[in-house]
């Protein structure tokens, strides 16, 4: 027997142990399973979930939170992004999480939240499954072991966002987490087809920066509209990986684009806030760029184009706003509580009443400096028993050393008796 047949068995029997644990936590999550909460409710006790997430509602900055639970969400790729933005949805009590990835846990993959050393040689989607279950298992999680880009898996990925709802409808969002162009274009290609709203998202090689994109098909640019720099220069993704040379990767940037693609998610959903089109993420000069990439009319997917055809003829349609009624002018806050009110405009006066103005101004003056003086008279009245330790200074009686005395003496006679003192 070979040393390569030796290392053949090694690698069967750790697939078995790895099977074995498999199967084994099996039970504890179906025991796990069986504490779910039917409804979400907004009572304050430590048992409750959901206190916090419906307080969202209460505050009214959602209008019914509970609603999330009827939304299914894709997330394609489980990686360093995609993981923890699967954790975060699974928290926030998404109604179905359907994960896509064909890649094994590693110890490499250790500096990145999420998962576990005891969870390496685990399919991430069967790891990821794992661990969301335990953490929300009202969350309905589904999970394909399927790599998007082959031709035999386009069909079963297409299939799924048509019938991967909850009721057997389409899904209501897609989240793409891949590291690679190939991957991004084949959810691209998917979305733009199926008219399917998605999020695209990334980090960069060094990564100390991230963005998130909100594709509309036919509305944004689609990821064909406008290629990264590599692709648009005709340059082979693959070739840039060199043997021994990884990208760097940290858990605070990946955590961080984690945070803004699941918070658009729920902003869209929920219907709260504004959706970001293009959101970038700088960290070393905590940078947060925005803008709206509209699509290219010359774009290469054909989809696209057809997208974009049928959104023209949808705003061409939309009826035009007509015979509306001016808004009027309504006096706000007329009495309220911090008793602010606004002056009125001073009309506009004739040269011959300005006489008349002058006078009656003079009138109102010398009436304010008579309240003036009756206000701090009042205001110095003190009550019975207290006094002033010292007098105000007009009330002060001059004396004869306070007094500056007319002298015929010069200057110069003035410093010498100054001097002398």
């Amino acid at each position: 027997m070979s040393l390569e047949d030796v290392e053949n068995i090694k690698k069967r029997i750790e697939n078995f142990k790895k099977t074995l644990m498999e199967l084994t936590e099996a039970p504890v999550m179906t025991e796990t399973a069986e504490h779910k909460v039917r409804e979400m409710s907004a009572e304050v006790v430590d048992s409750n979930p959901y206190s916090r997430l419906m307080a969202l509602q209460r505050m009214g900055i959602v209008k019914n939170y509970e609603d999330i639970r009827k939304y299914t969400v894709v997330v394609v790729g489980v990686g360093g992004v995609g993981s923890v933005t699967a954790e975060m949805l699974t928290r926030c009590g998404i109604g179905k999480l359907i994960l896509f990835d064909y890649d094994k846990v590693e110890l490499a993959n250790m500096n990145r939240l999420f998962y576990q050393p005891s969870q390496a040689g685990l399919s991430k989607v069967t790891a990821a499954s794992m661990t969301l279950t335990k953490i929300n298992p009202d969350v309905k999680i589904e999970t394909y072991n399927t790599n998007i880009t082959l031709t035999t898996q386009f069909e079963e990925f297409l299939n799924v966002l048509k019938t991967g709802g909850i009721n057997g409808e389409r899904v209501d969002l897609v989240l793409s987490c891949v590291d690679n162009y190939e991957a991004r274009m084949t959810i691209n290609t998917a979305c733009n087809e199926l008219g399917l709203k998605w999020f695209e998202s990334g980090v960069s090689e060094n990564a100390v920066c991230g963005h998130i994109q909100y594709i509309v098909p036919g509305e944004s640019a689609c990821f064909a509209c406008a290629p990264p720099l590599v692709v648009a220069s005709d340059i082979d993704e693959k070739t840039l990986k060199k043997d021994g040379v990884c990208a760097a990767s940290l858990p605070t940037t990946m955590g961080v684009v984690a945070g803004l693609l699941v918070q658009n998610t729920l902003k869209k959903l929920l219907g709260f806030g504004t959706v970001s089109w293009y959101l970038g993420y700088n960290a070393l000069s905590d940078f947060f760029p925005s803008m709206m990439i509209k699509p290219n009319p010359n774009c290469s997917d054909n989809f696209c184009l057809k997208q974009q055809s049928e959104f023209k003829n949808r705003v061409k349609e939309e009826p035009e706003c007509t015979n509306v009624d001016p808004l009027e002018d309504v006096v706000t806050h007329e009495n309220n509580e911090w008793g602010i009110s606004l002056a009125e405009d001073k009309p506009i006066v004739s040269n011959s009443t300005t006489e008349l103005i002058e006078t009656e101004t003079s009138k109102t003056e010398n009436v304010n400096k008579n309240n003036s003086i009756k206000s701090e008279e009042e205001y110095l009245s003190l009550n019975d028993g207290i006094e002033f330790a010292y007098q105000s200074g007009d009330q002060t009686a001059p004396n004869e050393e306070s007094l500056v005395k007319e002298t015929e003496l010069s200057v110069d006679d003035l410093r010498e008796q100054l001097s002398l003192l």
